[in-house]
């Protein structure tokens, strides 16, 4: 790449590509614009960059404009192959492996390149899939959690364009109904399809050629969770996303789609409403403003993240807990302590035995929030916790807040209080001394290893999407 920004390999296979047109040999070219042959063999391989004048004089030789000459294109298959297999060697992935380029030669034919550009694909796919380790995974979660933390976990750009998309479809209030999500898919030229048949990788698939959006069929049980899953195939397109580049930017696409879908399920002007006036009245819990909506208990806590701290002024904290303890989802602004592994992720982690988080699940009636003070090193905390369940089994809710703040909520006048000493390890995770003395040498537990630990995290061009499944299913209902 030149200093001006010309690519001069493709300026060279241009210029080439005319001069053969016209039937020049690079003598009888260089003679009629003033340079030697080889100063021009020079340009036409890219390793000379031409000034404007000579550029001018071979586009008035050549019977072309310059524009055309320095266009970036190339000028036909054989230049495009010669080009990509050039950048090809010249990538850091290629040079790392000590292997001296392939020289190409007029001799050379359009198969043996495009052979070669397969290896270098092929390798540059592997590099792709090997980039994205679990460490590498937790690292880009873990600085993606913090920068939205940063900023109250709130995206202003997709707040005004999910309000923007509503009112163009005539929603004005109350739950997204699944026919005003119909008509926004409509009016972005998109028709969505309930199949069964879909990939088992992918929660949806989008057919840009045919304008479809394949979503699974709307007789499963928490259907409203469809609504959701088509607002998200919507947002890659409003928000103008191309395939990732990094596990940090399949993240954060994530993260925008997402967010995008919750601003239309429950939207900020009518959502803020809602909450001051609840905390006007001392009332506010996740379960009302769940049900105000029409949404999940875990979509309703998690959209209190995105508007308490900016609107209310309010820091809280959120946890998605397994029913083995383990963090599944998380976001604090309230300095709430969380256990972190060294890279500083939080998600795999297991939270405190103290925490309601994991003692809901002890609770005889498991249909209603319960509610806790938690005694910590960094304070004292309230919180709310709903239990529930998935394919993948129990798990529980929690949105809390600093003491100070409960006096807004619903459940504030619990009488249950625990203290967590945590991250002090003689809190919860390590037994009783009498206990251990009790059992020492006499018990060999098996320890069950995670199967994601082993696992690579993105293949092909989507991470942990199976583009061959997803092609194929595209191809069985091309002609519907």
């Amino acid at each position: 790449m030149s200093p001006t920004g010309i690519h001069l390999t493709t300026l060279g296979h241009r210029i080439r590509h005319h001069r053969l047109e016209n039937g020049f040999t690079l003598d009888e070219l260089g003679a009629l614009v003033g340079v030697a042959g080889s100063q021009l063999s020079l340009i036409e391989n890219g390793k000379r960059e031409p000034k404007l004048s000579l550029l001018q004089a071979i586009a008035h030789a050549t019977h072309t404009e310059v524009t055309d000459l320095i266009s970036g294109e190339p000028p036909n298959r054989r230049a495009a192959l010669e080009i990509e297999l050039e950048r090809a060697q010249e990538s850091p992935v290629f040079r790392q492996l000590g292997i001296a380029p392939v020289r190409v030669t007029k001799g050379m034919s359009d198969e043996t390149i495009e052979s070669l550009l397969g290896l270098h694909r092929e390798l540059q796919r592997r590099e792709r899939e090997a980039i994205a380790t679990p460490e590498e995974a937790r690292r880009a979660n873990t600085e993606l959690r913090l920068r939205m933390r940063s900023q109250h976990n709130y995206l202003p750009d997709i707040e005004k364009l999910a309000e923007k998309q509503l009112r163009q479809a005539g929603h004005v209030q109350g739950a997204l109904t699944h026919r005003t999500v119909n008509i926004m898919a409509e009016k972005l030229g998109f028709e969505l399809i309930y199949v069964s048949d879909l990939p088992h990788s992918t929660r949806s698939v989008t057919d840009l050629e045919s304008g479809r959006i394949y979503l699974p069929p709307a007789s499963i049980p928490g259907g409203h969770g469809l609504r959701s899953m088509a607002l998200q195939a919507m947002a890659h397109r409003l928000l103008g996303h191309r395939p990732p580049t990094s596990y940090a930017d399949f993240l954060q696409q994530r993260l925008e789609i997402n967010y995008f879908a919750a601003s239309c399920l429950m939207p900020e002007t009518a959502s803020v409403t809602f909450l001051q006036q609840a905390k006007k009245d001392r009332n506010l819990a996740v379960e009302d403003f769940r049900d105000a909506f029409g949404v999940t208990h875990e979509a309703a806590g998690m959209r209190m993240t995105n508007l308490l701290t900016q609107h209310l002024g309010m820091p809280l904290h959120f946890l998605r807990v397994d029913e083995t303890g383990a963090i599944t989802r998380v976001y604090e602004n309230d300095d709430l302590p969380l256990p972190m592994d060294v890279t500083g992720a939080v998600e795999g982690q297991r939270v405190c035995r103290k925490f309601q988080a994991r003692g809901a699940f002890t609770q005889q009636n498991r249909t209603t929030e319960h509610h806790q003070y938690t005694d910590t090193p960094s304070g004292t905390f309230w919180c709310s916790t709903q239990t529930g369940s998935s394919s993948d089994g129990e798990f529980s809710v929690t949105v809390g807040v600093p003491f100070d703040d409960a006096r807004w909520w619903r459940g504030r006048e619990t009488a249950d209080r625990a203290v967590s000493t945590c991250p002090d390890e003689a809190c919860c995770r390590r037994p009783p001394a009498d206990l251990a003395e009790r059992w020492q040498g006499k018990a060999w537990p098996s320890a069950r290893v995670h199967t994601h630990m082993f696992s690579p995290l993105p293949r092909g061009a989507f991470p942990g999407v199976d583009d061959n499944e997803v092609y194929n299913f595209l191809l069985r209902h091309a002609d519907e």
